[in-house]
């Protein structure tokens, strides 16, 4: 079994973050650093779940709670993109800082997106992993679509994002809207994990399929046959996690 460890570190906008490390009992494979989806936090099924897996299995995962959420301060809609890219990136220093050199990022959803855009500034990266992950971070806007508009003309917006009243600023639209990842997946040069469930309501499987097309190898494709893009289904985090531990095995080095 593992333990968790609570932890904080300064992100890109000046706030403490809020994280805890899964950390293995028995001998460690190697470091990683989970990257939850648009408004999930540390605590979700599939952050907690997946990392607390991956933990048993050998490898120590950090996930932490983005601007805003969860035990982290800040407002929640004074973040983007952008920024929550550049926290999986101090997130990934931290460890590093720590004596944990992180050699896989695993991102879930929205974070899929986000460890893409983040692996070019993580040295010492040895592979990374999308769960139910969007190939253009403007995904999102179909959340909020009918807002835009207001969001736009008037600023921000407060709008239904799975069930939780957010506000939505301007600068987080421009924000997705300018984001693309198609170089980054293109020239990431690391093996890449791209896992998705044929029946994702939320984030369509031909999402998966550009990433693939768009990555070059290695490359591997796990279908979620059963599950749900929030993973908190009986089992589906775990097997999740087991899966990125077999693959993964290969890539990392015993620490």
């Amino acid at each position: 079994m593992s333990r968790s460890e609570k932890i904080s570190f300064e992100g890109s906008s000046g706030e403490m973050l809020a994280g805890i490390v899964d950390v293995p009992e028995g001998p460690v494979r190697g470091w990683g650093v989970f990257s939850h989806g648009l408004t999930l936090g540390k605590d979700s099924p599939a952050a907690s779940r997946i990392c607390k897996g991956l933990a048993d299995a050998g490898v120590g995962m950090l996930r932490f709670d983005n601007l805003g959420l969860g035990g982290s301060g800040g407002e929640w809609s004074a973040g983007s993109f952008s920024v929550k890219v550049a926290d999986t990136v101090l997130a990934a220093e931290f460890m590093r800082a720590q004596g944990r050199e992180v050699s896989l990022l695993v991102g879930h959803s929205f974070g899929g997106a986000a460890v893409l855009a983040a692996a070019r500034s993580v040295p010492g990266l040895d592979a990374v992993v999308t769960v139910g992950a969007p190939f253009e971070p403007k995904h999102v806007e179909h959340m909020f679509d009918a807002e835009i508009g207001t969001i736009l003309n008037e600023g921000s917006a407060v709008v239904d994002l799975g069930g939780r009243r957010m506000e939505v600023r301007r600068h987080f639209v421009e924000d997705v809207e300018a984001a693309d990842l198609r170089d980054c997946i293109r020239t990431l040069h690391k093996p890449l994990l791209v896992m998705h469930s044929p029946t994702d309501n939320t984030v369509g499987i031909d999402n998966a399929s550009e990433i693939f097309r768009t990555a070059r190898h290695p490359r591997s494709f796990i279908s979620l046959e059963g599950s749900e893009h929030l993973l908190t289904g009986k089992g589906q985090a775990a097997r999740v996690a087991r899966i990125i531990a077999a693959w993964a095995d290969q890539y990392l080095d015993a620490v």
